[in-house]
């Protein structure tokens, strides 16, 4: 029996980096450095707590989660303003879900998150994309015409961008917020990695209190060394709020999830302790890739993307068979380096010198 499966699913392969057992794994954009025992005993202690009422269903609101997350992000967010999910992943299709849908478009500009077509086709929503300059910074104009020209209901936009680590201007993001406004879109500024910015970047949460269309998700599982807990959520107006908690599915946020985000929440400081270690690995090895002939993105998350190389696949399998993976993604001839520990990185840089000379 052929079973009746979505046309545009068929022949499509699962969504996924390769997940190998390699010495140096930089290829998913990890944070390298595991919780303290500090922290895994609070969140140990948390997750008993949650253990004995498991047999009861978990806050569908999250509100204390919700309510330590507005405290966390400031700039007078408030715990109506902030939602939460099974990471940012969750966030984006529940948004997609509220405001895409059938005879809905939604746009972003390459090299942009693989995954946003693939929430978009989930949530049979018509995809567009636009592109982004040589240097990926975003063209206002151009981004601009886009909007106005096909009316999206939903933009995504990250910034910092993935796979290049570029972050956009607040001038930018107001642009396309006010062009959004016009055709009645709503703008989502994907900052999960967001806490890597460097210093005087600013973080589009500055313009929430007057640009109601604009939404900012972020992630537990950078900056909070969190991946494996998948927590992500999200800033906007208490409308945008509503619309998510419409399409969400029942207790979609289980009560041990709850607790381990908590947790961490209560050691804010240790967590991100890390990041600006990350930050300067990370500049050091943009400046040492540069150094090597190198073209390097300017990024303000913890990963680099770099180039550019005749066959990068070549270059990709090189590093595997030395032990360290990174990830081959972006455009042609580009390669991405998640930033790791500082052994990490030197045997990146060993392996790197080996295979490109």
């Amino acid at each position: 029996m052929e079973l009746p499966l979505r046309e545009e699913l068929r022949g499509i392969e699962p969504y996924g980096a390769p997940q190998l057992d390699v010495p140096v794994a930089l290829n998913v954009n990890e944070n390298p450095y595991p919780p303290s025992e500090a922290v895994v005993a609070d969140v140990a202690a948390a997750v008993a707590d949650a253990t004995r009422t498991l047999n009861r269903y978990p806050d569908r609101e999250a509100t204390a989660l919700r309510e330590a997350l507005a405290g966390y992000l400031g700039h007078g967010v408030t715990a109506r303003q902030v939602w939460a999910a099974n990471g940012s992943n969750e966030v984006m299709l529940q948004l997609l879900q509220a405001f895409g849908g059938p005879g809905r478009t939604a746009v972003s500009f390459a090299p942009t998150y693989s995954m946003y077509p693939e929430y978009a086709r989930d949530a049979m929503t018509g995809w567009v994309v636009g592109h982004r300059a040589e240097d990926f910074s975003l063209d206002v104009e151009h981004a601009v015409t886009v909007v106005k020209e096909h009316r999206p209901s939903v933009v995504l936009l990250p910034s910092p961008n993935n796979p290049t680590g570029t972050a956009l201007p607040l001038d930018t993001v107001a642009s396309v917020c006010a062009a959004a406004a016009e055709v009645g879109g709503v703008v989502v500024i994907d900052e999960a990695y967001g806490e890597f910015r460097r210093e005087g970047t600013p973080s589009a949460l500055e313009l929430l209190p007057t640009t109601p269309n604009l939404a900012v998700s972020r992630t537990m599982s950078k900056a909070f060394a969190l991946a494996g807990a998948r927590l992500g959520y999200l800033a906007a107006s208490a409308e945008i709020v509503d619309a998510l908690r419409v399409v969400r599915l029942p207790y979609h946020l289980s009560a041990v999830t709850q607790a381990v985000a908590l947790a961490a929440l209560r050691h804010t400081g240790e967590l991100l302790g890390r990041v600006d270690d990350l930050r300067a690995e990370r500049d050091r090895t943009v400046e040492w890739l540069r150094g090597r002939g190198h073209e390097v993105a300017d990024s303000d998350a913890n990963f680099a993307l770099f180039g550019r190389f005749p066959d990068r696949h070549a270059v990709w399998q090189g590093l595997l068979d030395r032990g360290v993976l990174i990830r081959e993604t972006g455009p042609d001839g580009w390669l991405r380096v998640s930033i790791g520990t500082p052994d990490e990185m030197a045997a990146f840089k060993a392996a790197l010198v080996e295979v490109v000379g």
